[in-house]
C-alpha cells in the first residue's frame, strides 16, 4: 500500500527511496533505539573474537534489562537470519562479555536479565522460506521490514515474532463469549516465557480475577498485534515496546502505563506519578483499579498509552 501526502484535499503518492549504505540504516536505528524499540544502546560492530570472527551490528539492552541483538540488511537476504542465529548462540555462551559491555556503556549497577534474549532482524523484505525457517527453528527472532520514502519518512513493520500458545488452562469459565474471544487473541506469549497468565490469577479473589480479565479484554482488542507477555511479577502488553504492565494484587489491579504524568493535566484520584518511585513493570503513570468504575476511568489512559507507543 503506498503512502500518500495530503495537500488541499488531494492525495499525492510519496515515492520510495533507498539508503546508499547499510550503515546509514544502522546508525539511524542506533541513534533512536529509545523511541523505536525502547532499548538502550550498548555497542556497535561488537566483535565476537578471533575464533568466531564476526561482528554483531548492534547490541542493546531492553527496558526490562534483557540483551538485544539487532542485525540489518539493505537488501532481501537469508544470510541475515543465519547471522542472527549465529550471534544469538554466541551471546548465550559469552554472557560475561556482554555484561562488561553493558557496564561500560550504561553503568556498573545494571543487572542483566538472561531469562530472554531479543533478536531483531531489519530488512526491506523477507522470502517466505525465511519466515517458515524461523517458525520451524522456534528461536526468539523478530523479523521487521522497513521502507524509506523520499519525504524522509521511515516505515517499520513487524512481520514475524516467534511465539507459542499459552497454557490451555487460561481461565475464562465459559461464561462470557466476548471474554473468551479476547482470551483467544491474548493467548500468545513469547517462546521463552516461563510464566503464565493463570499464575497471576491464582489465589486472588474472584472479583479481582474478573477485573484482570476485563483489562486483558480491553487491551488486546485495541490491536490484534498486541502481545501478552507474563512476567514473574506482572503481565506486560506490548507492541515494539511495553504499552501497559498489569500487576494483580489481592485487593486491586495495578496498571503502569507508558505515559508522562506531568503532561496529562489533572489526574484522577486512582492515579499516581511513579516517575521517581521504584515499582514492578515499566511506565510512569500508575492507576489503581479495584472496581469496574475505576476500570472505566483507566480505559482512556490505556488508549492514550497505546497511541503514544504506536502499537
Amino acid at each position: 500500500m503506498p503512502i500518500f501526502q495530503i495537500e488541499d484535499q488531494t492525495l499525492f503518492t510519496i515515492s520510495q527511496d533507498t539508503f546508499d549504505r547499510e550503515k546509514e540504516l544502522q546508525t539511524l536505528i542506533e541513534k533512536n533505539l529509545g523511541p523505536v524499540f525502547n532499548c538502550r544502546f550498548v555497542a556497535s560492530e561488537f566483535s565476537t573474537g578471533a575464533v568466531h570472527a564476526g561482528r554483531i551490528d548492534t547490541l542493546a539492552l531492553s527496558e526490562e534489562n534483557h540483551p538485544v541483538i539487532i542485525e540489518y540488511k539493505k537488501v532481501k537476504s537469508s544470510e541475515l537470519i543465519n547471522q542472527s542465529l549465529f550471534y544469538l548462540h554466541w551471546l548465550q555462551d559469552h554472557q560475561g562479555d556482554f555484561e562488561i559491555a553493558v557496564q561500560h556503556a550504561i553503568g556498573p549497577d545494571v543487572e542483566v536479565d538472561w531469562a530472554d534474549i531479543r533478536v531483531i532482524c531489519i530488512a526491506p523484505n523477507y522470502k517466505r522460506y525465511d519466515i517458515h525457517a524461523v517458525q520451524v527453528m522456534g528461536a526468539n527472532i523478530e523479523l521487521w521490514k522497513y521502507r524509506l520514502f523520499e519525504n524522509s519518512t521511515l516505515y517499520l513493520e513487524e512481520v514475524y515474532q516467534a511465539s507459542v500458545a499459552s497454557s490451555p488452562s487460561m481461565r475464562h469459565d465459559g461464561k462470557n463469549p466476548v471474554m473468551v474471544e479476547a482470551g483467544k487473541k491474548a493467548a500468545i506469549t513469547r517462546a521463552t516465557a516461563t510464566y503464565t497468565f493463570d499464575e497471576h490469577l491464582e489465589g486472588k479473589p474472584e472479583e479481582i480475577q474478573d477485573l484482570t480479565l476485563a483489562v486483558q479484554e480491553f487491551v488486546v482488542n485495541l490491536d490484534p498485534s498486541i502481545e501478552e507477555v507474563p512476567k514473574k511479577h506482572y503481565i506486560a502488553y506490548k507492541g515494539s515496546q511495553n504499552i501497559i504492565c498489569v500487576q494483580v494484587q489481592k485487593r486491586r489491579v495495578l496498571l503502569h502505563l507508558k505515559l508522562e504524568p506531568k503532561t496529562l493535566g489533572q489526574l484522577p484520584d486512582t492515579a499516581r506519578d511513579v516517575t521517581d518511585i521504584g515499582h514492578y513493570g515499566t511506565g510512569d503513570l500508575e492507576l489503581s483499579v479495584s472496581t469496574e468504575e475505576e476500570l472505566a476511568v483507566a480505559k482512556p489512559f490505556i488508549e492514550k498509552a497505546y497511541q503514544k507507543v504506536g502499537g
